[in-house]
């Protein structure tokens, strides 16, 4: 008799997608506390947030270096600053090419617990709403609504047109959540690493992961404080 294969937890990561959106120090705070929170992540960045990534913070995304890529990103602060964050466990972090529409999280069969894209570019917004599923950020999005799971779009652009907004409505009547990267100054914020995490700390709440990312409101008018000295 052949014994029984001991049962080994199957690996739910949340899918970050990156679009060329201006905003890489959202998603950079958001893989980080998602990290901290000891959750799995798939993450896809796409051509055009590479572009953006270089500019934004000098660092060059490359599929060959990823991890040695994403940990620098990671330990880059909003302001710039190299070495703000410690380096980062990125063991459970696995990273799908934006041009590989056979990875994984391209099918249902294949299991996660949600996507986050951040930032969203309005061009994005538009792939997704239509269902172009052009590269594989928009198409795991694609598969993420049709299979009923969480889809958080962190649109990054102001002002919007008619024409995204009628795909943001697209979006929130297919069961995504529909998240603006506003920021709000009442949790006390004094650097602009405050308001990253705000934003990105509203991403994971709309997600359900734990986090400490920023001070909740709590009904009392002056109660703001600064986390930093």
């Amino acid at each position: 008799m052949q014994p029984v294969p001991e049962h080994t937890p199957q690996r739910r990561p949340w899918v970050v997608g990156v679009s060329g959106a201006s905003g890489t120090p959202y998603a950079a705070a958001v893989l980080r506390a998602l990290i901290g929170a000891g959750e799995s992540v798939d993450l896809v960045v796409s051509r055009a947030s590479r572009l953006t990534l270089l500019d934004e913070t000098g660092i060059s995304f490359r599929d060959a270096h990823w991890q040695e890529d994403l940990r620098e990103w990671l330990a880059r602060g909003a302001d710039g600053k190299p070495d703000t964050y410690p380096p980062a466990d990125v063991s459970d972090v696995r990273h799908w090419a934006a041009g590989d529409l056979a990875a994984g999280p391209s099918s249902g069969s294949y299991p996660t617990r949600g996507m986050l894209i951040v930032p969203a570019s309005t061009a994005c917004v538009a792939g997704v709403a239509l269902g172009l599923s052009k590269d594989l950020l928009q198409r795991t999005a694609s598969v993420t609504l049709k299979e009923g799971r969480k889809l958080v779009v962190a649109v990054r652009e102001t002002p919007l047109n008619g024409q995204t907004l009628k795909h943001l409505v697209a979006l929130d009547e297919a069961g995504a959540t529909v998240l603006p990267a506003s920021p709000a100054f009442y949790a006390g914020a004094t650097h602009i690493q405050d308001l990253v995490d705000f934003v990105a700390g509203r991403v994971l709440d709309a997600a359900g992961v734990p986090h400490g990312l920023y001070r909740r409101w709590e009904g009392e008018l002056g109660g703001s404080g600064s986390r930093r000295s």
